[in-house]
């Protein structure tokens, strides 16, 4: 016999993907109400709390919100800041996505151990190292975001401007790294997750808010991963950009 449960679950999610298909068609604009539970019963021959599921799940995905006494209104789309994480290089001097941004407080340096999770990226697992806490504002469009650096002490005992002063933006380290002789490269992971509830008040996102996580490898040619940053931004309100390019291989890589 198929599980109940199971089956009520596909069901709401069915239901939502389907208004939310209804809400990008124009079906429901932006200021309308969405159908009451009762309308959406009988539409879709589901029970009350399928309906309210599927509500709920459009909420979730920032596209309704509820409304005392009234109702689903459906939101006006959100605008996006993009975010540019292309890397440019001119001279010595390098560019990354901290250019847009100011910063919104003073940074905040920690001492601590690299997690096993960390180490997926970077290695290093359980040895020490520098976490730089930046909180970043966008002027423009009033942007918040989240920046993490995480240095590990071996490589900040092998540069002594960086031993001394961790807090420095990553393009300058790119560029302290790169006049020590490390041909760099970068790799990006990006993940979405639910915000909690000091990602809110930090970030000021509403309660339903999914963010985007983006963790930056810097790798050199001679001595693999040597620094971890991530980025943490509103997944509603944030487009990552990046000038692609093709990659030149080697005559032994082809």
């Amino acid at each position: 016999m198929p599980d109940e449960s199971a089956k009520a679950v596909h069901l709401y999610e069915a239901v939502a993907t389907r208004l939310a298909e209804q809400i990008s068609q124009g079906r429901y604009p932006p200021g309308s109400m969405l159908p009451s539970e009762t309308d959406l019963m009988n539409t879709f021959s589901i029970s009350r709390p399928t309906a309210r599921a599927a509500v709920a799940e459009l909420r979730a995905m920032g596209l309704v919100e509820s409304q005392r006494g009234r109702g689903s209104l459906v939101r006006q789309p959100t605008a996006r800041t993009d975010i540019d994480q292309t890397i440019t290089r001119r001279g010595k001097k390098f560019t990354a996505y901290e250019a847009q941004f100011v910063q919104a407080e003073e940074p905040h340096i920690t001492r601590t151990h690299i997690t096993a999770a960390e180490a997926e990226l970077i290695g290093h697992e359980d040895e020490a190292a520098f976490a730089v806490h930046r909180l970043l504002h966008d002027p423009a469009t009033g942007l918040r975001a989240q920046h993490r650096t995480l240095i590990p002490f071996q490589l900040a005992a092998q540069h002594d401007q960086l031993q001394e002063a961790p807090a420095r933006e990553p393009s300058e380290i790119y560029s302290l790294l790169a006049a020590a002789g490390h041909v760099l490269t970068w790799h990006e992971y990006i993940t979405a997750r639910r915000s909690t509830p000091d990602d809110r008040s930090v970030l000021r996102i509403a309660d339903t808010a999914w963010l985007l996580d983006t963790h930056r490898v810097t790798q050199s040619d001679s001595a693999g991963p040597l620094l971890l940053e991530a980025l943490t931004a509103s997944a509603e309100t944030t487009r990552l950009t990046y000038r692609v390019g093709p990659r030149q291989m080697s005559s032994t890589q082809r």
